[in-house]
């Protein structure tokens, strides 16, 4: 088994809850609590820990795996020679000169899928020093990657699509997660970037809200947890596993999928028992779509590839996870009745009675139950507020002409939805935001019921328990 090497550092997570005189540590996604022993908790005084013999490299490992504790990589270097970068592209060779000219002098590998006018591809691809490898076929992206995957020989691989910039040391910035040895992929955070001079109103939005940006905090990456995923737009891993030539290796991406494959390829990098990391200290240049129909358009195709993912993986792509109980509470109080607090606090109550005994402290135990009860509870308001406006909203349309109850539900949750952008994104105004959320909302719901019709399953509409998958 391998390990993390000696000076390896972590520290502990700013939101990470400490209990019990900091012999508790409760956090990360999904939430749990970690005991500590006087050592333990002697040596993360600080906040942090260097690994240093065979008893902190296990307790490092288990507070990075269980998101309580991010890698420190400020002091570590990872050589040119290590790193090669596939770029996948199908002409839009104005994007592909801007895109290579940021990653000089990293070795890279254009894999031209089939251009229409292959000639000038080969042309960007070469001014800019790099390798031209050409499809006859139009495979789609994972095959175009999958092939340029085969032509690598460095043992790390990195996957950057022509319509992102980032430059080579922010590359090589990321590729330090690996020096992890568990880590077999990795992403940054992939942020909208607008290219006209007078940005329209969608573009506004897309640029603060685009749906490759998964947030400022960082962490392991898997099902079930605050980031589940990670785009492909921009990655970096280990050849070895990605392209399966090693124990434990997946293939590569999915070849015959045009949309989901990022998904698809990091939860099975899960399965397989990998760690998968998101370093939102690094961050990629998504350009945005120029039409108000290409960007609806997009969000409409990643809603249909929830089906597949459903069909491959079965609840993992569940749009939430509620107990009974918590769903009650988060109903209660979409519902802003006289009687909405009162359910929630019993339902709360119930909730800190349930976890209180499974919490490995004495001192102060009901106080954390409580707290992780509180905290659930406003998790599942934004849960069930976001499946009525995007996953289920062709349900709660029909529905709200003949519901009171759903009507006032759907109101609640625009607020909550509008207090939560808000207060995450910048750069867009109220107005703007509230009818481009609700376009967004349509047009990826309107693509996952639709790929539900096509596969005949609902499964990529119904929320799960917590702990409850299946495949």
């Amino acid at each position: 088994m391998t390990v993390l090497a000696d000076g390896f550092r972590v520290r502990l997570r700013d939101d990470v809850v400490h209990a019990d005189g900091g012999r508790l540590l409760v956090g990360g996604s999904p939430v749990r609590a970690v005991r500590l022993g006087d050592r333990a908790r002697s040596l993360l005084d600080g906040g942090g820990l260097t690994v240093e013999d065979a008893a902190t490299a296990r307790l490092a490992r288990r507070l990075l795996d269980g998101n309580l504790a991010n890698p420190v990589l400020d002091d570590i270097e990872v050589p040119l020679t290590d790193l090669t970068v596939v770029v996948p592209v199908r002409d839009r060779t104005e994007q592909l000169a801007r895109c290579l000219a940021a990653l000089v002098p990293l070795p890279v590998i254009v894999v031209d899928d089939a251009s229409e006018r292959p000639h000038l591809v080969a042309e960007v691809a070469h001014r800019h020093g790099a390798r031209v490898h050409r499809l006859t076929t139009n495979v789609g992206p994972a095959g175009a990657r999958n092939a340029g995957l085969r032509l690598v020989r460095t043992p790390l691989v990195a996957f950057v699509d022509s319509d992102v910039t980032i430059d080579a040391a922010r590359l090589l910035d990321l590729a330090r997660n690996c020096t992890d040895p568990h880590v077999a992929l990795v992403g940054p955070q992939v942020i909208g970037k607008v290219r006209s001079e007078r940005p329209r109103w969608f573009e506004r939005y897309d640029a603060a809200a685009s749906s490759l940006d998964l947030g400022s905090t960082g962490g392991v990456v898997r099902p079930g947890a605050a980031v589940g995923w990670l785009p492909s737009a921009c990655l970096v891993g280990r050849t070895d596993l990605l392209a399966g030539d090693a124990d434990g290796g997946i293939g590569g991406f999915e070849d015959g999928w045009r949309v989901a494959e990022d998904v698809d390829l990091v939860w099975r990098l899960v399965d397989a028992g990998h760690v998968v990391r998101y370093d939102p200290g690094v961050r990629a240049d998504h350009d945005v779509r120029g039409t108000v129909r290409t960007w609806l358009g997009r969000k409409f195709f990643y809603g249909t590839g929830g089906a597949d993912l459903a069909a491959r993986h079965g609840d993992k792509v569940a749009p939430a996870v509620l107990s009974p109980t918590m769903a009650l509470s988060g109903w209660a109080l979409l519902q802003r009745r006289w009687w909405s607090f009162p359910v929630a606090a019993v339902a709360g109550a119930l909730t800190a009675r349930q976890l209180a005994p499974h919490l490995p402290v004495e001192e102060g135990r009901h106080a954390v139950a409580v707290r992780l009860a509180a905290k659930g509870t406003g998790w599942a308001v934004r849960q069930e507020a976001g499946l009525l406006l995007r996953h289920w909203w062709p349900l709660a349309a029909l529905a709200a002409p003949f519901s009171r109850q759903v009507r006032r539900a759907l109101l609640t949750a625009v607020a909550v939805d509008m207090v939560v952008f808000l207060r995450e994104r910048t750069g867009v105004d109220p107005l703007t935001a509230l009818a481009a959320r609700r376009l967004d909302d349509l047009a990826y719901g309107s693509g996952l019921w639709w790929g539900a019709l096509r596969h005949r399953s609902p499964r990529c509409l119904l929320p799960r328990r917590p702990g409850a998958t299946s495949r």
